[in-house]
């Protein structure tokens, strides 16, 4: 592990690397593309920092979120576990096991997710986390299905918020925190 010191990135910063990709996944959606902050080491470890705000080791039981690398990176920082809220599609669906599932809509169609029933311990401390909120559909899915196996949501943290969808309402029984807004 290379223990250089990395001058932190601002948030403006961040935003700026963030790739916008007019019409994907259909027309009129505006993919913000976070790859290019995957990519430089000084802007991923400052997201991460960012996404974890005032967080320490200890205060966290779980990290619920997509199977990413910025997931990943979080749980070596809080050393917490990991638990994936899992996007079904009807193909998968039936090889999960003992699963609790949720579908949503999303600012272009349905989803659907799932969670294990035995994931999280009730009274578990968590931190609900995922790159982006849009409609707030995935976010509010996913606290639903931790409030249903008796956890508590300590935070919801994004590295980015389009404001202009009004996501956050749906959230709005959840501390919520973005890095950077649209």
């Amino acid at each position: 592990m290379n223990s250089a010191k990395i001058t932190p990135a601002t948030p403006e910063e961040i935003k700026a690397a963030i790739r916008n990709i007019p019409d994907f996944p259909q027309p009129g959606i505006q993919f913000k593309d976070i790859t290019p902050v995957l990519q430089d080491p000084r802007l991923f470890a400052s997201s991460i920092e960012l996404l974890i705000g005032d967080l320490k080791p200890g205060m966290v039981d779980a990290v619920v979120g997509d199977c990413t690398l910025v997931v990943s990176y979080l749980l070596l920082v809080l050393l917490s576990n990991f638990m994936p809220v899992l996007s079904l599609s009807v193909k998968r669906a039936n090889s999960l096991t003992k699963h609790d599932e949720l579908t949503y809509n999303l600012e272009y169609g349905t989803n659907t997710i799932a969670i294990h029933v035995d994931a999280l311990k009730p009274g578990a401390r968590v931190l609900l986390v995922d790159d982006l909120l849009a409609t707030g559909g995935t976010a509010a899915a996913a606290a639903e299905l931790v409030k249903q196996l008796g956890a508590q949501i300590l935070e919801i943290a994004f590295l980015i918020e389009l404001t202009y969808l009004g996501g956050r309402e749906k959230l709005r029984d959840y501390p919520v925190r973005t890095v950077i807004a649209f």
